[in-house]
């Protein structure tokens, strides 16, 4: 991984945290232990500190950075989605920032919260915990039911344990130019993860009428 000192400052990776080899660490960033940091995420902490609480994941294409003395913070599984931009936030334990959404400065995504995905939340906004905020700029909407916070609670262990997968088994190789018969399948599956709409759908299928 690109990992780079600036002002005598060193980022720090827990053992047992995963980072991608694309992904590119700057200064004062702090990842703690069970984490896993996607392709192509920066994490720039050439102005304020950025910590990363255990079992947090930030998936591919983040951006986290924020103003000169100002923390960047998520605690503890917390879940960042694809493309998320974070700017001098703070996020919760156990909060999901969706994909390609913009957490701007000041504002706290409460513990267990859901941003939606492409939403946009003002700086200095507070969003309650456990509640589901969507839009640009977001709206909190309701609280999450039992249902989604099961879910959310899901995927983040989900990521914890790709974390581990990475460490024990990823490694750069060249794509083969055929499949071969005996090629193996990965270690997870539909039953350990599903899109939050699909199970809904089986739940309401499962109804009585």
């Amino acid at each position: 991984m690109p990992s780079y000192e600036i002002d005598g400052v060193i980022p720090v990776v827990a053992a047992g945290a995963f980072v991608h080899p694309s992904a590119v660490l700057i200064g004062d960033v702090v990842i703690e232990t069970d984490c896993y940091i996607g392709p192509m995420a920066s994490l720039r902490g050439d102005f304020g500190p950025i910590i990363i609480g255990a079992g947090s994941n930030v998936q591919d294409g983040c951006v986290l950075h924020s103003f000169p003395e100002r923390e960047l913070v998520l605690e503890n599984e917390s879940h960042i989605g694809h493309g998320a931009i974070l700017h001098g936030c703070a996020i919760a334990s156990g909060a999901m920032v969706g994909m390609n959404a913009v957490v701007m400065d000041g504002a706290r995504v409460g513990a267990r919260a859901l941003v939606g995905a492409g939403s946009l939340v003002p700086a200095g906004m507070a969003i309650p915990a456990e509640h589901l905020a969507v839009g640009t700029p977001v709206t909190v909407t309701r609280p999450l039911d039992v249902q989604t916070l099961r879910w959310k609670a899901n995927g983040v262990k989900v990521y914890q344990a790709l974390a581990k997968r990475s460490l024990a088994s990823m490694r750069e190789t060249t794509p083969l130019a055929e499949i071969p018969v005996d090629r193996p399948r990965l270690s997870t599956g539909r039953d350990v993860s599903a899109p939050l709409h699909e199970l809904r759908r089986s739940h309401d299928a499962l109804e009585p009428r």
